[in-house]
C-alpha cells in the first residue's frame, strides 16, 4: 500500500540516478567526518549536499536532471578510463567479482570436482562405507578384514559386517 503511493508520487519526478547516488554518498561521508572533527562548515556542507540530493531526486524538471547525469558520467567515464591500463586495479576487481560470485552460487570449480571424484575413488579401493542402522552416520572400515564388528562413532551402536 505505501509503496503503491509512493510510485504514484514519484511519477514524473526525477529518482535516484547515478548522480544522485554520488551526492548521497558524499554528504554521508561529510557526515561522518564531522562526527570525529566537529566542524561546523563540513556539517553545513554536508546538510546542503544532502538538500540539493533530495531536490534532484524530487525534481520533475527531468530533462535538466538527465544533463547533469550525463555530465557526472562523462567526468567518471575519464577517471575510469585512467584505471584501464592498471592490471592490478582488474586483478582486484576479478578477486571481488569471483568471490561474490561464489558466495551466491556456491563454488561449482569443475577441477574442485573432479579432485574430489578421484578422492573418493581412492577411498573406495582401500576402505568400505557402511551406514549405521540406528542413526545414518557413515562408517568407513578397511577391506580385507573378513567379518568384523563396527562400532558407529556417533552412537556407538555395533553391528557385524563384512569386509
Amino acid at each position: 500500500m505505501f509503496q503503491q503511493k509512493l510510485q504514484s508520487f514519484m511519477i514524473g519526478r526525477n529518482g535516484v540516478d547515478h548522480f544522485g547516488k554520488f551526492t548521497s554518498i558524499a554528504s554521508l561521508v561529510l557526515m561522518v567526518i564531522t562526527l570525529f572533527t566537529n566542524n561546523g562548515l563540513l556539517y553545513l556542507l554536508a546538510m546542503g549536499l544532502l538538500i540539493y540530493t533530495y531536490f534532484r531526486m524530487m525534481s520533475k524538471n527531468i530533462g535538466k536532471r538527465q544533463l547533469e547525469n550525463q555530465k557526472y558520467l562523462q567526468i567518471t567515464d575519464r577517471i575510469r578510463s585512467r584505471f584501464n591500463g592498471v592490471p592490478a586495479f582488474w586483478k582486484i576487481r576479478a578477486f571481488f567479482n569471483e568471490l561474490g560470485r561464489k558466495i551466491r552460487y556456491g563454488s561449482n570449480d569443475a577441477q574442485a570436482r573432479a579432485a574430489k571424484r578421484a578422492y573418493d575413488k581412492e577411498q573406495k579401493k582401500i576402505y568400505k562405507f557402511y551406514t549405521c542402522s540406528s542413526c545414518g552416520q557413515k562408517v568407513r572400515v578397511p577391506k580385507g578384514k573378513g567379518k568384523i564388528e563396527i562400532t558407529c562413532p556417533k552412537c556407538k551402536n555395533t553391528f557385524i559386517k563384512r569386509t
